[in-house]
């Protein structure tokens, strides 16, 4: 198969400085809710790479669970790839690719743990089968068939048939605080429009007109 030749142009929309909110917060929730009554699938999904200790980047789509002035939120289990990966290095970059709408938004960041609190609230708020499944998978970890995940969720389900299902110690939420965040909007010929904002000492946002 040949793939050199599959492209397509862009000409959906423009972006100029005039149309930016001054705070990429508010302009990427004006643009997440466009993906959201686009009815996208999975609006709030989102590239997650990593850097372990050795340099080795890894990358694995994660959905977003809050964004606010802070930063942005996703949950994971603790032994994950990419919560051991945070561990040994903060440094995070974060991709939401809505290709329908010819828009991407890049995030350039550091990664923190949210406070116990707000991992309760939010492990409460899931389905039962999720809370279960976070019980039964140790993410990241080899595991010989599915049938023996399987096996596991059972015996979880099982375990928590009668009353609330308790947060695993091994589960937790990273809140990754930008110093960077980039918003791309597909243009013709190529010439798309790019626009970074970047988080000054003071904690004003300059913005700058990238080349694409």
């Amino acid at each position: 198969m040949k793939i050199d030749a599959i492209r397509r142009n862009y000409s959906r929309d423009k972006l100029d400085i005039d149309k930016l909110q001054a705070d990429p917060i508010l302009q990427f929730e004006r643009w997440l809710q466009d993906a959201v009554e686009a009815e996208l699938p999975d609006p709030t999904a989102m590239c997650v790479a990593t850097v372990n200790a050795a340099g080795q980047p890894s990358q694995r789509l994660v959905l977003l669970k809050d964004v606010s002035p802070a930063g942005f939120v996703f949950y994971t289990n603790l032994g994950s790839r990419k919560a051991t990966e945070l561990a040994e290095n903060p440094k995070v970059s974060l991709h939401f690719p809505w290709h329908p709408l010819e828009r991407q938004v890049i995030v350039y960041g550091t990664a923190e743990r949210v406070p116990s609190s707000q991992v309760m609230k939010y492990f409460l708020s899931r389905p039962k089968e999720s809370q279960l499944a976070a019980w039964a998978s140790e993410q990241s970890r080899p595991i010989s068939t599915r049938q023996a995940l399987l096996q596991k969720f059972a015996e979880v389900k099982h375990k928590f048939a009668q009353g609330d299902i308790s947060l695993p110690s091994f589960w937790g939420g990273f809140l990754v605080k930008p110093q960077h965040i980039e918003f791309w909007q597909g243009g013709e010929h190529r010439l798309h429009d790019r626009f970074m904002y970047s988080k000054q000492d003071d904690g004003r946002w300059s913005i700058d007109r990238l080349c694409p």
